[in-house]
């Protein structure tokens, strides 16, 4: 039972690259992210470091006996300051294991984002070796698209896609995106509003020639396209813009995707269409979870956030 983990994200998709794409839709986050770093310079494979470089790794129950292929990949991890740690579906025995193993590398992990009893095991253990006690900073439920459905009547306006006259104020917005959902804060958001402009992942809703809100979507991976965030300013909510900027960006992947597959070529050089469309809501939102069920997105899995830090200390 052994943790192997890498620096190198070549290495690690290599090793775990099937056991990923063998579940697209729930493997969402590590596919696409992974899919972005992929040709970025970086370290070679080594031993497991106290840094903040991105970490990665996988997960295989048995050693195998010498000579013989080795067990299948059965867990992955990612870690990519300053979010938290990423785990994918595993055993409790993998996510306590994995903390272990970080803990006594060093490694700084203020979070862990996972399905709740790899959450808890590996809380459990990291509480063990550090005295870092868990608590729920966010619960979230993945979706994935069932058949499209329109708002009707939808709202004022009219979806595009964003461009460079857009880019002061997306960068304003994923901001305050990130201060609403507590996220890491004191991020640069101009080279991911830049990235997603490059490639057509931005679609904003107008409204009175005005946006008024917008949602993001990532880049193909695996024939899976997830759509976040869905930001629209607190004062312009309750009109119907977050659903329908939603509804158009969904459209706008199913549109890419169709044309690919007609065109293979075409497809090749656009890294494959998307054949799901898939996006996150918050549980402590209900406004959202029944916004994407009405557009026809269905329930796939639930995760939880747990921050990992210093006991409170009680007074009184």
């Amino acid at each position: 039972m052994t943790w192997f983990t890498t620096a190198a994200v070549e290495e690690f998709l290599a090793a775990a690259g099937e056991f990923l794409r063998a579940e697209p839709v729930r493997n969402t986050v590590v596919l696409s992210v992974t899919q972005g770093l992929r040709g970025t310079p970086g370290p070679q494979r080594g031993p497991v470091t106290g840094g903040d470089a991105p970490l990665f790794g996988w997960w295989r129950p048995e050693a195998g006996s010498p000579g013989a292929a080795p067990a299948p990949v059965a867990g992955a991890f990612m870690h990519t300051p300053p979010f938290p740690v990423f785990l994918t579906g595993m055993s409790c025995r993998a996510a306590a294991a994995l903390a272990g193993k970080l803990a006594a590398a060093g490694r700084r992990i203020p979070a862990v984002n996972a399905e709740a009893d790899g959450a808890d095991a590996f809380a459990d253990a990291w509480r063990q070796r550090t005295g870092d006690a868990a608590t729920v900073r966010r619960r979230m439920r993945l979706y994935r698209l069932d058949r499209l459905v329109l708002p009707d009547p939808g709202p004022a306006g009219a979806p595009r896609v964003a461009d460079e006259r857009d880019r002061s104020l997306l960068i304003e917005w994923f901001a305050a995106f990130t201060r609403e959902v507590d996220d890491p804060p004191g991020r640069d958001h101009g080279p991911d509003v830049d990235d997603r402009l490059g490639y057509g992942g931005l679609t904003v809703w107008e409204a009175g020639g005005v946006p008024v809100s917008v949602a993001g979507t990532t880049r193909p991976a695996s024939g899976m396209v997830r759509v976040g965030p869905v930001y629209t300013p607190p004062a312009l909510r309750g009109r119907g813009y977050a659903g329908a900027v939603t509804a158009a960006a969904t459209q706008y992947c199913l549109e890419r995707a169709r044309r690919a597959s007609r065109r293979a070529a075409a497809q090749a050089a656009l890294g494959g269409g998307a054949a799901e469309v898939v996006l996150y809501a918050d549980l402590a939102n209900p406004t959202s979870n029944v916004l994407y069920q009405r557009l026809g997105y269905r329930p796939v899995e639930d995760r939880v956030m747990l921050s990992l830090g210093p006991k409170t200390p009680h007074h009184g």
